[in-house]
C-alpha cells in the first residue's frame, strides 16, 4: 500500500472539480480525501495499490470544459490506513454553497454550450443530407437524360424498320413491274410477228394501216410501263 499527496494548480475551485476526484478514487478503489487549499489550490490524498495510484495521478491532469489542472505536485509516500473510503473535505457552509452555486453556473453554461454544439452538429447534418438529396437528385436527372437517349435509339430503330420494310415493298413492286415489263416485250415480238406474217398477207394500203396501228399501239402499252417503272 502506498500513499500520494497531490496539490492540484489551475483552474481547480468552484468548478467542481472535487466531485470528480472523489468519483474518480472511488472507481480506482482508493481511499483518501480532497479539499479545497487556500487560495486557488486544491490539495489530495490518496492511499491504494500503486498501479491505481499511478493511474489516479494520471487522469487527474484534466483539461476540459471549465476544469483545467495546469500542474500537479505529487509526494510519494508510505500508506497510512487513516481513511475508511475516499470524500470531501468541506469548508464552512456559506464557502459551500457559494461553490455550488458557482458549479451549478458553471454547468449551465456548459449545458448552453454543448446545446450550441449540438445544434451546430445537426445543422452539418443537415446539410450532408442536403448534399446527398442533391446528388440524388443529379443521379435521377442522369438516369432520365439516359432514357430519353434510349427512347431515341428505339424511334430510330423503328424508323429504320419501317424505311426496311419499304425498301422490300419497292423492291418486290420494282420487280413485279420488271416481271410486266418482260412478259410486254415477248408480247411485243409475237405482235411484231404477227404483223409480219400478216404485211406478207395484205395489200399494201391495208398492209400499211394494220402496221400503223399496232406500232400505235406498242408505243401506248411502252409508255404505261415505262410510268409504272418511273
Amino acid at each position: 500500500m502506498q500513499r500520494v499527496e497531490i496539490i492540484a494548480r489551475g483552474e481547480v475551485q468552484r468548478v467542481g472539480f472535487r466531485d470528480v476526484v472523489q468519483k474518480m478514487g472511488r472507481d480506482l478503489g482508493l481511499s483518501g480525501t480532497v479539499e479545497n487549499q487556500e487560495p486557488y489550490d486544491v490539495r489530495i490524498v490518496a492511499e491504494g495499490q500503486e498501479d491505481p495510484l499511478k493511474e489516479f495521478v494520471k487522469a487527474l491532469r484534466i483539461d476540459e470544459g471549465p476544469i483545467q489542472v495546469r500542474d500537479l505536485d505529487v509526494t510519494w509516500t508510505s500508506a497510512t490506513g487513516e481513511f475508511p473510503y475516499f470524500k470531501i473535505l468541506r469548508g464552512d457552509w456559506q464557502e459551500e454553497l457559494g461553490e455550488r452555486f458557482d458549479v451549478a453556473v458553471v454547468l449551465l453554461h456548459r449545458s448552453a454550450q454543448l446545446g450550441e454544439e449540438n445544434l451546430a452538429v445537426g445543422k452539418m447534418m443537415l446539410d450532408k443530407q442536403d448534399q446527398m438529396l442533391d446528388k440524388q437528385d443529379q443521379m435521377l436527372d442522369k438516369q432520365d437524360q439516359m432514357l430519353d437517349k434510349q427512347d431515341q435509339m428505339l424511334d430510330k430503330q423503328e424508323t429504320s424498320i419501317s424505311l426496311l420494310k419499304k425498301i422490300n415493298q419497292d423492291t418486290s413492286e420494282i420487280g413485279f413491274i420488271r416481271e410486266e415489263v418482260a412478259a410486254s416485250r415477248i408480247e411485243a415480238r409475237r405482235g411484231k410477228d404477227e404483223i409480219i406474217s400478216a404485211i406478207k398477207g395484205s395489200t399494201p394500203d391495208e398492209k400499211y394501216e394494220e402496221l400503223r396501228r399496232e406500232i400505235a399501239e406498242i408505243k401506248a402499252a411502252i409508255e404505261d410501263l415505262r410510268a409504272k417503272v418511273s
